[in-house]
């Protein structure tokens, strides 16, 4: 009998692939091993990798951590009472067997969605992974739990409060999104960009300003782990464990060595499909105090009419 290949080689196969994005054939000629020991590795290391470290790295925040989130959006995104912005890319895989069109995207290839709620640190604090490549970011939402939890008021979300230098009215901690999500007491989304006035204008300038960072958090994953530069050659269940993997080493990273901005921060994941959806009233008055807030002296930032 042959020596077992020790976990220290598995760990480092597995980054490697992750990182690189080569082939699992490749893989042969750096560590001599046969691409179906090479196969068998990277999925159960993977599916190591996530039950290990996504209760350490992408535990769910109780009330003290969603407002030192609140604060960090607030410092760096100038948007108070936020508490994450959400967003959903696909996944380039291999048409899973028997699948028919399910996966089959608006880009026309084959894809899972990534969703991801994203804090200012850029670190990832929700992750769903293997919806259907044709479904929209709102159906992938509302399905996950993440989206039912928010629903269900079972995400641990601080009370209501004023805005920064104001008494009056008590706001929500809100979640911002781009159109293809329903505005909701605790999800915010733009103004339709048709024919607004100034203070729309300025509320979705200042919204894209914190919606902006988990489309950087998905650009500093993907240029980090490139392997989801290309399609994964991988069947469907070790692509969605190498997917999630790859997440809870970004926030491991992340948290450790922070991130160099020297890297690019562009990404070449495409973003789901959007559907036009629409909120209450009453989502809709939360939405109209923010924006009056963003035109109050208290609320304002220097630069925001010239920005839009």
């Amino acid at each position: 009998m042959r020596d077992s290949i020790p976990p220290a080689e598995r760990l480092i196969i597995t980054l490697c692939y992750l990182a690189t994005g080569q082939c699992l054939i490749s893989l042969y000629y750096t560590f001599l091993i046969g691409k179906s020991t090479a196969s068998v590795i990277v999925k159960e290391t993977c599916i190591a990798i996530w039950d290990v470290l996504h209760t350490a790295v992408m535990a769910q925040p109780n009330k003290e951590e969603w407002l030192k989130i609140a604060d960090n959006f607030q410092q760096k995104c100038n948007f108070p009472n936020c508490v994450g912005a959400i967003d959903g890319k696909h996944i380039h895989v291999l048409k899973p067997m028997r699948s028919g069109s399910q996966f089959f995207n608006y880009k026309k290839y084959f894809s899972v969605v990534l969703f991801a709620v994203c804090d200012a640190n850029y670190c990832f604090r929700y992750i769903d992974v293997g919806s259907y490549g044709s479904s929209s970011d709102s159906a992938v939402f509302g399905q996950s739990d993440f989206g039912q939890m928010l629903l269900n008021n079972a995400l641990d979300l601080p009370g209501n409060t004023t805005l920064p230098g104001t008494t009056y009215p008590s706001m929500p901690f809100v979640f911002v999104g781009d159109e293809a999500f329903a505005l909701g007491e605790h999800l915010m989304r733009p103004y339709s960009s048709r024919g607004l006035s100034i203070a729309p204008r300025v509320f979705n300038y200042r919204l894209t300003r914190a919606r902006r960072v988990v489309e950087c958090a998905f650009g500093i994953l993907a240029n980090k782990w490139r392997i989801l530069h290309s399609p994964i050659h991988l069947k469907l269940e070790t692509a969605i464990s190498a997917v999630k993997a790859a997440c809870a080493l970004h926030n491991f990273v992340r948290q450790r060595d922070g991130f160099n901005f020297k890297d690019s921060l562009s990404h070449s994941m495409e973003s789901p499909t959007r559907s036009g959806v629409r909120g209450t009233t009453h989502c809709a008055a939360i939405r109209d105090h923010f924006t009056a807030y963003f035109m109050t002296p208290q609320g304002e930032l220097p630069w925001q009419r010239q920005a839009i």
